[in-house]
């Protein structure tokens, strides 16, 4: 039995935070991360990807803006753009996935599912929205952009900029679930719940809706790792390991450690609440739920024998 895995791609899998980017500088970067689960597919993984779309809805939302004041091209809701950044980007990541299959003569096949994920249309997320997308502006920049088109911005933890934040609702279910399971206990590599999902909830006629929302990619990946019963889930991102104290002059590389241990370092604040944070809470959920491993590392460690920060059990 081939060991079945979700690896998250992190935001730098596609686009490094100095580019502005266009499409060869996000085929670089995918081709540069996707190289690297090629040791999980020979040590005989089924995979599924996810990935994220910060950047990207950010930049759809901004194409609306200037196609409505330019030429009156009616404005698409978050949901749909969250559905066009997943088809784009799951189109790109499939591409260079097949040529790097071609040429390393593996046999496997590539779907690419656009995902809908359920969340609670009461969630409190409504009320008060956290999540980051787009560019990073100037003050100035957002002040501007606030007021002309009711955006909300917060000043990013680490000082880089101004982002608008968005609803981010609890994932609650992954639509079509077993068919990405389906696939994927066939060998074919699937690349589903991009960008977290598209965000839907049932209505009164128990229709589905969509809704104006960006669910969090590494809580709606640990969900679906847990509902297809994925062996291990790996979140790819900038840093080797896990850190204590991250950059500061006595920080510390984590291991291996339990799910104890970990909900101790994230109770204490250990984490930041818009970087390592929500990762490790996804690492917790996906453990709690039945999962056997979760592996925190850097795309470039996926071959190496003393992986990442391991959280288990």
């Amino acid at each position: 039995m081939k060991k079945l895995a979700v690896v998250a791609f992190g935001g730098n899998a596609l686009l490094r935070g100095n580019e502005i980017g266009t499409i060869k500088q996000q085929e670089k970067n995918t081709i540069n991360t996707a190289v690297n689960l090629l040791h999980l597919l020979r040590n005989e993984y089924n995979l599924i990807i996810t990935h994220g779309n910060g950047p990207q809805v950010g930049n759809i939302l901004l194409r609306n803006e200037a196609g409505y004041n330019t030429y009156k091209i009616p404005k698409m809701p978050l949901d749909i753009c969250v559905a066009d950044s997943q088809g784009g980007i799951g189109y790109m990541i499939e591409r260079q996935m097949i040529n790097l299959l071609r040429v390393n003569k593996l046999r496997r096949r590539v779907a690419t599912v656009v995902t809908q994920v359920l969340v609670d249309i009461n969630d409190n997320a409504f009320k008060e929205p956290t999540k980051p997308i787009g560019p990073y502006y100037l003050k100035e920049e957002a002040d501007l952009l606030a007021k002309s088109n009711n955006f909300i911005f917060k000043e990013d933890a680490r000082k880089r900029g101004w982002r608008r934040v968005v609803p981010s609702p609890q994932p609650l279910d992954i639509i079509n679930k077993k068919l990405i399971k389906e696939l994927s206990k066939k060998g074919i590599i699937v690349i589903a719940s991009g960008g977290g999902g598209i965000p839907v909830y049932y209505d009164e006629k128990k229709e589905l809706q969509g809704i104006e929302a960006v669910i969090d990619k590494d809580l709606a990946s640990s969900l679906l790792a847990t509902e297809i019963q994925a062996d291990e889930f790996f979140i790819l991102t900038d840093v080797p390991k896990v850190y204590l104290n991250f950059n500061k002059p006595d920080q510390k590389p984590l291991d291996r450690i339990n799910v104890s241990e970990a909900k101790k370092y994230y109770e204490a604040g250990e984490f930041g609440e818009g970087s390592m944070g929500p990762k490790i809470l996804a690492a917790i959920k996906f453990i709690e739920n039945g999962g056997r491993e979760t592996i925190i590392t850097e795309a470039t460690q996926l071959s190496n024998g003393d992986l990442g920060t391991r959280i288990v059990p």
